[in-house]
């Protein structure tokens, strides 16, 4: 309940409890504060054992906890099957090696072929690597055209 408050932010409170209430009574104010907890902490399972016993005997596994949608919604993809078999397929799944052949694919590299082979202004069999930039233009040519930055 009070998990986030820190040392600093607790001394805070008791100076602040003793400042309004007074060294004198603040015993008096916590032991009812602690009583009043206990009453509602009371009450309120006294509530949760009428309505288990109200629901029957088909919700006896019924846990209050699960009407937290972030708790009911990991319950149930923890014990769901098909979730694991979901799982161990992303897990099988490498990502990082479909998009580096797709782009060795657009570069027109051999994927095998370490990327660092060719020389940075040379061609490829295919044709000229468009997609990595010349140091220097020839003299009288103009850059290449790229209609997705205009």
């Amino acid at each position: 309940m009070f998990n986030d408050i820190g040392g600093l932010e607790l001394v805070a409170l008791v100076i602040l409890a003793v400042l309004i209430f007074g060294p004198d009574k603040l015993p008096k104010v916590i032991q009812d504060a602690a009583r009043f907890i206990r009453k509602i902490r009371e009450f309120s399972e006294n509530a949760k054992q009428d309505i288990r016993s109200e629901l029957g005997p088909e919700f006896k596994d019924f846990e209050f906890e699960d009407l937290n949608p972030k708790a009911f919604i990991r319950k149930q993809l923890d014990q769901n099957e098909e979730l694991k078999e979901l799982k161990e397929l992303r897990s099988s799944f490498d990502f990082k090696k479909e998009v580096n052949e797709v782009a060795d694919a657009v570069n027109g590299t051999e994927p095998d072929a370490p990327v660092s082979a060719a020389a940075p202004g040379s061609s490829s069999s295919t044709g000229p690597d468009l997609l990595k930039k010349r140091v220097t233009l020839e003299k009288d040519e103009r850059p290449p055209f790229d209609a997705d930055a205009t």
